[in-house]
């Protein structure tokens, strides 16, 4: 095992996760979508910094989930409309 070389340094998790018994989940309140808007705006703002899908995160309630890390920031219910505020978190 071997370290990688790490080129980003921080990452955006969105959840995309799905639920196939209809329970509350990410993935139906348009994460991917929403994961895909953010890692656009991120990549403009600043490309060392990594947005990635995720499987659930375990707060299906309040989603779309997206964490910021290593600030360890975890925000609920993101929509668009908060996109230029987590490239402003993400990027401080």
């Amino acid at each position: 095992m071997t370290p990688p070389e790490i080129k980003f340094r921080k990452i955006i998790l969105v959840c995309t996760n799905t639920k196939e018994d209809g329970s509350p989940c990410c993935g139906a309140r348009g994460g991917a979508e929403l994961h895909k808007k953010i890692k656009e705006a991120v990549r403009a703002a600043n490309p060392t910094i990594r947005v990635s899908k995720t499987g659930c995160l375990g707060t299906c309630k309040s989603g779309v989930n997206v964490v910021i890390m290593p600030d360890d920031l975890w925000l609920g219910n993101v929509t668009e409309e908060d996109i230029p505020e987590i490239v402003k978190l993400a990027t401080k």
